[in-house]
């Protein structure tokens, strides 16, 4: 089937040169579809800087003033972006966790996921901690991220099942951590280190990832043996 044309605002062209309205629910497909495009964009560059206003209008199949029914500018379009991507990142650590019993091994599993989202997909990891940040939130425990704006407590629910695993580590005698929270931030870092360098100096004699994560785990977790 023949796909009708689209009028300037994301609806449809008439045969007459004009353009119907947006039925109902209609724009909140056509946002879906920017974001969609947006992402497209970023997988097959691999590079922000693919992502432009005309670039993703192209993508997406439509005019680029119909993005402005939408979003504001280009940096609203990665705002939407980096929350899908938040979210998938949370998605695969929980998948990976889910049905493991042993404690340790629930820790292990969810890191392991983390590293390998960010080699899989490096363009969308870049996006998530690469992006420069006016305002940079000082966080030092729970508490503090408790009192984040919404939409980074939401961006934060990875590392919270961080948080919670070592925790859980701690409650079943399996890890020497006094303070998971404070361990959990370094054992991030050290993960996003190891998956950065792995991106950025591929030709590197580092060890096997799995190995590196198992063994950042066990000693920055404090995991007993």
């Amino acid at each position: 089937m023949k796909a009708e044309p689209t009028g300037p605002a994301g609806g449809t062209a008439t045969p007459h040169g004009g353009r119907t309205r947006n039925r109902r629910g209609e724009g909140a497909l056509l946002r879906d579809e920017i974001v969609a495009a947006a992402e497209r964009l970023l997988e097959r560059e691999g590079n922000e800087e693919a992502l432009t206003l005309r670039s993703v209008a192209r993508e997406a199949g439509i005019s680029a003033p119909s993005i402005y029914t939408h979003f504001a500018d280009r940096d609203a379009i990665i705002e939407a972006v980096l929350d899908i991507a938040f979210e998938r990142l949370h998605l695969v650590i929980l998948d990976a966790a889910r049905g493991v019993e042993d404690p340790v091994e629930r820790l292990l599993a969810g890191c392991h996921a983390y590293a390998n989202f960010g080699l899989s997909d490096p363009a969308r990891y870049r996006v998530l901690y690469g992006r420069q940040r006016a305002h940079r939130p000082l966080v030092g425990s729970p508490k503090d991220i408790a009192e984040l704006p919404e939409v980074w407590r939401r961006r934060l629910d990875a590392f919270m099942l961080l948080i919670n695993a070592l925790a859980e580590c701690v409650k079943a005698g399996r890890s020497d951590s006094t303070d998971p929270f404070a361990d959990a931030a370094t054992l991030w870092t050290s993960l996003h280190g190891a998956v950065t360098m792995r991106q950025f100096i591929p030709g590197f004699p580092l060890p096997p990832l799995d190995a590196t994560v198992d063994d950042l785990v066990r000693r920055i977790a404090l995991i007993r043996s």
